[in-house]
């Protein structure tokens, strides 16, 4: 059976991790890329970058499924921008899921999510759309993620936490049981979080005790 396309939107390091979990999942067919204006032609993986934003309402007609490829670290906000305007010029969004990762049958993922290689996402776990969960993230039962959140590398986040929408969990960072992290926060590298963050809190550094 022939492999549905699939637009990648980005054309940066993200994406070219993002590919390697595609061509690793095998379900679909990379079609090509979307880039900034100056990187129309260019190959990443050996992949073309074929188009700029602009050209998504014209490329839905043929290619019906897209993928945000664009990395999140402060802010989530352009890849919102780009899910958005993607999702209104017609496109679906699959979930793609690293081979080398362990989704439990009780866990949800929101369209346009990507798990990538060693993530553990155990049950009753509950994840949005268009989040990034990063290579070997573990995300414990019952978690719940918000929409456009990206959990980095090597996280822990214990059973019953919560991130709001839009936040970005930083690599190796640990949340106890049962935080609640608001929306539009920012958890750094190697961050402790014992006690729950208000909506756009930034923590770095430090221990929150």
């Amino acid at each position: 059976m022939k492999k549905p396309k699939l637009l990648i939107i980005g054309a940066g390091g993200h994406a070219r991790a993002c590919i390697d979990v595609i061509e690793q999942e095998g379900l679909y067919q990379i079609g090509g890329l979307i880039g900034l204006q100056q990187q129309l032609h260019d190959k990443i993986l050996g992949y073309e970058v074929i188009g700029v934003d602009n050209d998504l309402p014209v490329l839905v007609k043929e290619y019906q499924h897209a993928f945000i490829a664009l990395g999140q670290i402060k802010s989530a906000t352009l890849r919102i921008s780009l899910y958005e305007r993607a999702l209104g010029a017609g496109f679906d969004f699959p979930v793609l899921v690293a081979p080398t990762a362990y989704v439990s049958r009780f866990a949800t993922l929101g369209p346009g999510t990507i798990v990538m290689n060693g993530v553990i996402v155990n049950t009753g776990a509950r994840i949005g759309k268009n989040c990034i969960l990063n290579s070997r993230a573990l995300i414990e039962h019952d978690v719940i993620i918000g929409d456009h959140c990206h959990i980095s590398t090597g996280s822990i986040l214990n059973g019953d936490v919560s991130v709001g929408e839009g936040s970005f969990i930083g690599s190796g960072s640990v949340l106890k049981q049962g935080v609640t992290v608001g929306t539009k926060c920012i958890v750094g590298m190697g961050a402790i979080i014992r006690h729950g963050l208000d909506d756009q809190k930034q923590f770095i550094g430090e221990d929150l005790a």
